[in-house]
């Protein structure tokens, strides 16, 4: 009994020894504050990314697009004139 007492407070006390010395987030009037040591990491870069993500087949799609618009119209120049119908 005596054991497990102190393999308790042994284990409750090494918890709040960790919890102060990892410098967790704390709340004080509402507001969440970063902790004491958030200034000597060094900050994340995020690339910037394109507006849509999957570039190549955009680039596929544009360029389908594109022989289908040249295609119409070159088809438009090359169609005979109409023909009156007889009567």
């Amino acid at each position: 009994m005596r054991t497990l007492c102190r393999t308790g407070l042994a284990a409750a006390g090494f918890g709040l020894l960790s919890l102060g010395l990892t410098g967790c987030q704390t709340q004080l009037a509402g507001m969440t504050l970063p902790s004491g040591y958030y200034l000597q990491h060094r900050p994340q870069y995020f690339p910037s990314e394109p507006s849509f993500p999957l570039s190549r087949e955009l680039a596929t799609m544009q360029a389908q697009n594109a022989a289908a618009a040249a295609a119409e119209s070159g088809q438009a120049s090359k169609l005979p004139a109409p023909v009156a119908a007889a009567k």
